[in-house]
């Protein structure tokens, strides 16, 4: 099949945020109606549930036109994604009016504190995480679709 490898490319890629990101929905509309969250989440949740898989899928696509001249993994390729989603996200949050940044903590909602160290924590967990998704998953879905 050597037919279309850049939509089968942004296919692969959109796979797996379109299968696990309503399952973040759900947690969001039990956090918000459930169990009567004070804040509005739906304002975070609507615009990641929207941009994420169409990112993912062109993430995708470059990795497959840049691989013959930066011979990437596509596990490395994916770790470096949250490097740009966080900044990106944190923008748009700020500029929302989500997030706060403080001196030692991030304010969502004015609501919820959360130190940096534990958002550091976090961060490199994600990065593992990106990292074995896009390694095992994604390039499972490339391979079948014989982009890679």
């Amino acid at each position: 099949m050597t037919t279309h490898p850049y939509l089968r490319a942004y296919l692969a890629g959109v796979l797996v945020p379109t299968l696990i990101l309503p399952l973040g929905l759900v947690a969001f509309v039990v956090v918000r109606l459930c169990l009567a969250a004070p804040f509005p989440v739906e304002r975070a949740a609507v615009f990641p549930l929207a941009l994420i898989p169409a990112v993912w899928g062109l993430w995708n696509v470059l990795w497959l036109g840049t691989r013959p001249a930066t011979h990437l993994s596509v596990g490395a390729h994916g770790a470096v994604l949250p490097l740009l989603l966080l900044p990106a996200g944190t923008l748009i949050a700020t500029q929302l009016g989500v997030l706060e940044l403080g001196a030692t903590h991030v304010t969502w909602f004015q609501a919820i504190h959360v130190p940096y160290a534990l958002i550091a924590a976090a961060f490199a967990a994600v990065l593992a995480m990106y990292y074995l998704v896009w390694k095992y998953i994604v390039g499972f879905v490339n391979r079948t679709l014989d982009v890679a």
